[in-house]
């Protein structure tokens, strides 16, 4: 095939040679008005442009025959020609970075509505239901919020760890509430502690809570970071510069039409895709994890619906609180007795006064909010764009040759074919870099892929995996926890004085890392604080940290 192109190039050269030795006066004595115009519109000076024709002997790009372009008009017009490629790329990618941004706009402002919600119902009706159950423990389920909502965020804590503290430390606050009249020491509330498990003191609740939060939190947040990653890989992809082979070959196709005299001449179809193909090689070769990536985000939509939803656990955390509380009320008494057999009778309390029943105001009773159907149209929305985007790399090609590049509308002998205009023969080369080792147009080295693209790629795998882990119910930043006693898995998520005091030690330094923080900060650049190229709300996002070691700091203890 590759004798094939190059015997037919030098079949096209030979052409355009014999045309000038012949010395065809047509061929000679063309005037360069349309040159100089095309030139003038570039926005360079019209002095470089020869009145008429002159030999193209000097040419390095264009074909060496009569022309209308001198050297330097040759450099300035590659050097546009590169400019204007990159921006056509630079505007198909931002038009998708748009589009994915705007998805996760509407997601992220979705689920953070559920839990703020959510709160804001805890925060109306437990005061009037619970009364001092509620109004002495305020902060403390002000901070488990506070904690889903970091845990959304990307906050690198462990969420069924931070459930469990938090139903162990409110176990203490409460019991001690219902029992004012009895001394309970530290120690007599860690050995209430360590039998909760068994007794159960809030009912179901926390199990199920436990249970169905892991998997919808999860969900909700890989999904969301997916729609972040996908739009930083475009982002850094667009921005790789064009080669210097490819830079050649893009003036030819644009602007040697031109300095040969057939400016009206469009570019063949296939001789433009074989250009581009040479050209964005290494970003074709981004399809495959690509389109994993949007694949796993379609599937993981199916955990947005049902009890165990997203749509329904996010917002309804308060309910399953309220049912626990109303659980220990009712359990008190023979709670309280098992827990004087396990643990032993506690001292009285000659300041406290006997038990009130002011501590029981009666049952939840909110009903359940029906979806409103916002979530299902953003799914639907998503759900066709991801499927519109999937073949972008691969199409990028064709789309910028009939858009940008204005080509010819059909392979026939009219269109330019890099040497005359005349019918294009070579076969279009296939997609990725592998495909381009006998591209007549472009020199490729497929021995060395651009460096930026394939840490994309691996980008695009992390992603992928963590999306379907979270399709299984495991959070991927957690699944290999090391088994250390404290069950504090591979990271923390806020320091100590936030979450209350912790069963175990914990290191509180490593609980203010976002390592996958929204919108789409990818593993390698999770800690950077740059929000350049981010779509809103990234800058909020990387105050977190901050933002916690401050409260932390702020907040006393709430033993």
């Amino acid at each position: 095939m590759e004798l094939r192109a190059r015997g037919w190039w030098l079949l096209c050269a030979a052409a355009a040679l014999a045309a000038c030795a012949r010395g065809d006066p047509a061929t000679k004595s063309r005037s360069c008005g349309e040159v100089r115009q095309i030139y003038g519109a570039k926005g360079f000076s019209l002095s470089d442009v020869p009145q008429a024709e002159i030999s193209g002997e000097h040419l390095r790009i264009c074909p060496q025959g009569y022309t209308c372009c001198t050297s330097e008009m040759e450099e300035n017009l590659a050097n546009r020609s590169r400019a204007e490629l990159e921006a056509a790329l630079l505007d198909s990618g931002r038009a998708l970075q748009t589009t994915l941004a705007t998805q996760l706009r509407g997601f992220d402002d979705h689920f953070q509505r559920l839990l703020n919600d959510s709160e804001r119902a805890l925060q109306e009706a437990f005061p009037g239901v619970f009364g001092e159950l509620y109004t002495q423990n305020a902060r403390a389920f002000r901070d488990l919020y506070a904690e889903l909502r970091l845990y959304y965020r990307g906050a690198s804590l462990h969420l069924e760890e931070s459930l469990a503290e938090f139903w162990a430390r409110l176990l203490e606050r409460l019991f001690r509430q219902l029992h004012p009249q009895l001394l309970l020491p530290d120690d007599y509330l860690d050995c209430l502690g360590k039998q909760a498990e068994a007794l159960r003191p809030f009912g179901e609740a926390p199990r199920e809570l436990r249970l169905r939060a892991a998997r919808a939190f999860v969900a909700a947040r890989s999904f969301v970071q997916g729609l972040g990653v996908a739009g930083d890989v475009v982002r850094k992809v667009a921005q790789v510069p064009l080669g210097l082979e490819c830079s050649r070959a893009v003036m030819k196709l644009v602007y040697c039409a031109h300095c040969l005299g057939v400016p009206g001449a469009r570019p063949c179809p296939d001789y433009c895709r074989n250009v581009l193909k040479g050209c964005l090689a290494n970003q074709a070769d981004l399809d495959a994890e690509w389109r994993n990536l949007l694949d796993s985000m379609v599937l993981i939509t199916d955990k947005f619906w049902g009890p165990a939803g997203a749509e329904s656990i996010m917002g309804s955390v308060h309910l399953w609180l309220a049912e626990a509380i109303s659980a220990l009320q009712d359990n008190r008494d023979t709670l309280t007795a098992k827990v004087i057999q396990g643990c032993g009778n506690p001292k009285v309390n000659p300041q406290g006064s006997g038990p009130e029943e002011r501590w029981r105001r009666g049952k939840l009773a909110l009903p359940e909010k029906p979806p409103t159907g916002a979530l299902e149209k953003l799914v639907s929305e998503a759900k066709a764009q991801l499927r519109d985007a999937q073949d972008f790399w691969i199409s990028l090609p064709g789309t910028l040759c009939s858009e940008k590049l204005a080509t010819s509308t059909a392979s026939d002998d009219r269109c330019w074919n890099g040497m005359a205009k005349g019918r294009y023969l070579p076969e279009v080369m296939g997609d990725g870099l592998a495909n381009q080792i006998n591209n007549p147009e472009v020199e490729v080295d497929i021995t060395k892929p651009d460096m930026t693209i394939r840490q994309q790629i691996m980008q695009l795998k992390i992603m992928t995996n963590r999306l379907r882990s979270a399709y299984n119910g495991n959070d991927v930043d957690f699944q290999d926890a090391s088994d250390d006693g404290s069950g504090s898995g591979s990271g923390d998520g806020c320091p100590d004085d936030i979450c209350g005091r912790r069963v175990g030690k914990k290191n509180s330094s490593s609980r203010t890392t976002l390592t996958h923080a929204l919108p789409g900060l990818s593993e390698q650049e999770g800690q950077k604080t740059s929000a350049a190229g981010c779509p809103q709300p990234c800058p909020s996002l990387l105050l977190l940290p901050a933002l916690t070691l401050l409260l932390s700091a702020a907040r006393p203890r709430w033993r």
